[in-house]
C-alpha cells in the first residue's frame, strides 16, 4: 500500500479463521447489509456521512456478522478477542494520526505550510500543478517509504496551493494520491512491499523488479491524464494569486530557513527513523520555529499582547491539539489556514471511524467469513487469469469488509500461494497481484484504515477524490490486463 508507518502484524502471527459451519451465502450476509445500510445513509446525509453515521453503521454491520456468528456457533467471546485484535493493530495508526495533526499544527503557526504555499504559488501553474503534484509526491514517498508520511507533509500543503490557483481539491488529492502510492509501492522501505513478497515467498527486490511491469505503465497514463487534466485548467489562475501571496506575506515571516524543519524530518524517515519519533520531533521543531520567526502569532493563538513563558507554553500547546484560527481579512487564505490547523483534536473523528471499522472488521474474520468469501472466489479459478482475478477480488473484498490494508494482503497470501504453485507459476506473479489490488485500492475505501487516514490528513473526503486517484484503481485492472494476454507472467523455474 502504502505503507502506513507502522509496524505491521508478523505474517507468521497472522491467523486465518475457518468455521467449516459457514456456508458463502452466510458469509455475505453482512456484507450486503452494511453496503445497503451504508448507501441508504450517505443519501440522507450525503457528504456529512462520516460525522458520526457512519460509524455507526458500521457498528450495526457487526451486530448482523455476530447474528450470523451465534447462529453459526461462534461465541461472544472469540467475537470480542478477534475484535480486540484488530483494534490493537491500529494502535500505530491512531498514534500516527494524532501525531499528525499535532504536526500541522506546529507546522501551520509557525510558517512552515504558509512557506510551502507560498513558494509553491510563485513556481506552479494551474497548468502544470497537477502533474507536478504526482511526480513530487512520488519521490518522496519512494525516499521514504510511506504514503502516509508524503500527504502528512508535502500533501497537505500541495492542497493547499491547489485550492489557491482554484483546481479542485478531488483533483489535487487524486494526483496526491497517485503519485504518493506508486513511491509507497515501489520503495523498498514501504511495509506492504516487505509483506506482499513476505506472504508470496518472493524476494523483495525480484518482487520490485517484477512489479514495475504493471505499475510503469499505470504511473505513465495516470501521468498522461494529469497532464490533459491541467490543460483544463484556467491557466491565468496563478495570476489571480498576488493578493493571497501579499496576504501571507503580511501575516507570516516568510524564509527559507522554515524548510529545514520538513527536509529534516524527511531525512529522519529515509534513515528509517520511527515514523512516530520522527514525526514527534518535527512537531516540537515547528512549535520551536513558531516561537523564533512567528512569535506574533503564538501570542494570537494564546490571546495575549506579549511573549512570556506562559504565552508560549499556550500558544504552542492550543496549535498541538485543538484547532486554531490565524487572523486575517482574505476568505481564501483563512480556508487555507482553517484547513491546516486541525491539531489532535481535529484527528478525533477519522480515529472514530477506524475504531468502528476494526469492530466490523474483527467480527468479519472471528466468524470465519473473511476465510469464505476468499475460499469461494478461489474456487472459481480454474484458469491462469481467472486465478489474477480471483486474487485481485478477493483483495478488494478484503479491503472493504476487513477495512485493514495488511489483511488484505495476508489473508490471499496464505490462501492463493499453494494455488499459484499448483499452476506453475513463479512466487511474483502472486505478490505482484496482492500489491496491484490490495496495497493500492485501501484508500479508495472510505472506513479502511488508509481511506479514512487520508481524507482526514488532506480533508478531503473519499467520494470527491475517488475518481481522480487514477493510479489508485487502474492498477487493479492493469494486472488484469497483463493475465489476460499473458504478457510477463512468469513461470516457476524447472528446478522448482
Amino acid at each position: 500500500m502504502e505503507s502506513q508507518d507502522i509496524k505491521p502484524r508478523q505474517p507468521q502471527d497472522e491467523h486465518i479463521v475457518e468455521n467449516k459451519q459457514l456456508n458463502i451465502w452466510e458469509a455475505l450476509i453482512p456484507v450486503i447489509a452494511l453496503v445497503g445500510m451504508l448507501a441508504f445513509n450517505v443519501f440522507v446525509y450525503g457528504d456529512n456521512a462520516l460525522s458520526g453515521s457512519n460509524q455507526f453503521i458500521l457498528l450495526l454491520g457487526a451486530a448482523v456478522a455476530a447474528v450470523v456468528g451465534f447462529y453459526n456457533k461462534v461465541t461472544f467471546s472469540q467475537m470480542i478477542d478477534e475484535v480486540a485484535e484488530n483494534v490493537k493493530s491500529t494502535t500505530g495508526a491512531i498514534l500516527i494520526l494524532l501525531m499528525v495533526g499535532a504536526l500541522a499544527g506546529t507546522w501551520l503557526i509557525s510558517g512552515i505550510i504558509p512557506a510551502m504555499i507560498y513558494y509553491g504559488l510563485q513556481i506552479l501553474n494551474p497548468t502544470i500543478f497537477l502533474a507536478a503534484c504526482v511526480i513530487i509526491c512520488a519521490i518522496i514517498s519512494v525516499a521514504t517509504g510511506s504514503s502516509w508520511t508524503t500527504s502528512a507533509t508535502v500533501g497537505i500543503a500541495l492542497i493547499g496551493i491547489g485550492e489557491a490557483l482554484g483546481v479542485s481539491l478531488g483533483m489535487t488529492a487524486g494526483a496526491v494520491l497517485s503519485g504518493a502510492y506508486f513511491g509507497d509501492k515501489m520503495s523498498p522501505l514501504s511495509d506492504t512491499t516487505n509483506l506482499a513478497p513476505a506472504m508470496a515467498g518472493s524476494e523483495l527486490f525480484t518482487h520490485i523488479k517484477y512489479m514495475a511491469l504493471t505499475t510503469v505503465p499505470t504511473i505513465v497514463i495516470t501521468l498522461i491524464v494529469f497532464i490533459i487534466l491541467g490543460f483544463t485548467q484556467d491557466a491565468t489562475g496563478n495570476a489571480d494569486t498576488s493578493l493571497l501571496l501579499n496576504d501571507i506575506d503580511s501575516t507570516f515571516n516568510i524564509n527559507g530557513w522554515l524548510f529545514l524543519v520538513p527536509i529534516f524530518v524527511i531525512v529522519l524517515i529515509i534513515k528509517k527513523t520511527p515514523p512516530l519519533v520522527a514525526l514527534l520531533i518535527g512537531t516540537l521543531l515547528g512549535g520551536i520555529f513558531a516561537l523564533l520567526f512567528q512569535p506574533h502569532i503564538v501570542t494570537q493563538i494564546a490571546g495575549t499582547d506579549s511573549l512570556t513563558l506562559t504565552s508560549a507554553y499556550k500558544g504552542v500547546m492550543d496549535a498541538i491539539t485543538v484547532k486554531t484560527t490565524i487572523a486575517t481579512d482574505n476568505e481564501t487564505l483563512q480556508d487555507l489556514f482553517s484547513a491546516s490547523g486541525k491539531g489532535m483534536y481535529g484527528m478525533l473523528g477519522t480515529i472514530w471511524l477506524i475504531l468502528c471499522a476494526m469492530v466490523f472488521g474483527g467480527v468479519m474474520d472471528a466468524i470465519g467469513a473473511l476465510t469464505r468469501i476468499s475460499q469461494a472466489l478461489l474456487s472459481l479459478a480454474t484458469t491462469t487469469f481467472g486465478l489474477f482475478a480471483s486474487t485481485v477480488a478477493s483483495c478488494l473484498a478484503l479491503n472493504i469488509t476487513a477495512s485493514d490494508q495488511y489483511l488484505a494482503l495476508v489473508v490471499p497470501g496464505k490462501m492463493f500461494k499453494k494455488a499459484y504453485e499448483d499452476k506453475g507459476l513463479a512466487p511474483e506473479n502472486l505478490s505482484r497481484a496482492l500489491e496491484d489490488s490490495g496495497t493500492v485500492t485501501s484508500v479508495l475505501v472510505p472506513w479502511n484504515t488508509c481511506g479514512a487516514y487520508q481524507s482526514g490528513v488532506l480533508g478531503v473526503p473519499v467520494v470527491d477524490y475517488f475518481f481522480f486517484a487514477i493510479f489508485n484503481w487502474l492498477s487493479p485492472f492493469m494486472t488484469l490486463t497483463f493475465a489476460a494476454f499473458s504478457i510477463k507472467i512468469k513461470q516457476l523455474s524447472a528446478k522448482k
